[in-house]
């Protein structure tokens, strides 16, 4: 299986497991930048160079070399499962893509016919019941991610433990898990424990936030959006994300950890 998701440096100073919706453009940026002394010129994601990526096949070999002798520091970033759901939501079913299409071709006009979402109109702006929609999209979600119908679950929504874990089975060690909620404190930790071919000032990088401008912008407070059914639902599909990541399930509107990640019980608990 080898080792999906995960970018390196071309100095190979750090390893980064990438997980969707958790920060993954800035810091893919900040690796970027840490050997270039530039940004990359478009969406991190889009690189072809200047960046390990698993996803290269001329990065593979490199890539797993280094991460099955732990040759470098390695580390990912979470995200509170309730924002990054809802997030996932504005941007991939409202949003307007950076190509200027919807995500996924005709999975927003299949949501509508099979679901009754909304999502905003052609151009993704107009109003709607976001509550309503959203907890509909939550349906849909739960249905692909526990019984992979009426698709596979989307990289965007399914559970970031899952995508963690591919790393450690097969072979990698996490350094560092931060949280995205005190991203600058978290990657200065990485920036620190790492040496750079070029230093970075956390409080003066660009916004990368590729979704930020796709779709409406959210109308309400996060716990407008969970209901008791809602909250229900969230735990049975991001009960390990909640667990592993110590965020606070009882509080949908409390998006900070409770307690500290506790990389061994990630390792034990990820690596079966």
């Amino acid at each position: 299986m080898g080792f999906p998701g995960t970018w390196m440096t071309e100095t190979e100073s750090m390893v980064y497991r990438v997980v969707p919706k958790c920060a993954c453009s800035t810091i893919g940026q900040i690796m970027y930048y840490s050997d270039h002394g530039e940004y990359f010129d478009g969406d991190i994601h889009d690189a072809k160079s200047g960046i390990h990526k698993w996803a290269l096949d001329n990065s593979q070999d490199a890539i797993s070399r280094n991460v099955q002798s732990h040759q470098s520091y390695a580390f990912t970033s979470v995200r509170n499962p309730y924002t990054r759901i809802l997030s996932s939501f504005f941007d991939k079913i409202c949003g307007i893509q950076r190509n200027g299409k919807r995500y996924r071709g005709n999975l927003v006009p299949m949501l509508a016919a099979r679901y009754g979402i909304e999502f905003g109109g052609e151009d993704g702006k107009e109003e709607f019941d976001q509550i309503r929609s959203f907890r509909r999209f939550l349906l849909f979600a739960r249905d692909t991610i526990r019984w992979r119908r009426p698709m596979d679950p989307d990289i965007h929504w399914s559970a970031m433990s899952g995508h963690i874990s591919t790393f450690i089975v097969n072979g990698g060690t996490y350094d560092n898990i931060f949280w995205t909620e005190q991203f600058d404190e978290g990657m200065q930790r990485v920036l620190d424990a790492t040496e750079t071919q070029h230093s970075i000032d956390l409080t003066a990088i660009p916004r990368f936030n590729e979704s930020e401008n796709h779709g409406p912008k959210r109308t309400h407070p996060v716990a407008d959006y969970f209901d008791d059914l809602s909250m229900h639902l969230v735990y049975e599909i991001y009960k390990r994300d909640f667990n592993l990541f110590k965020y606070d399930f009882e509080n949908p509107g409390n998006k900070m950890p409770v307690s500290e990640i506790d990389l061994d019980e990630v390792h034990a608990k990820l690596g079966d």
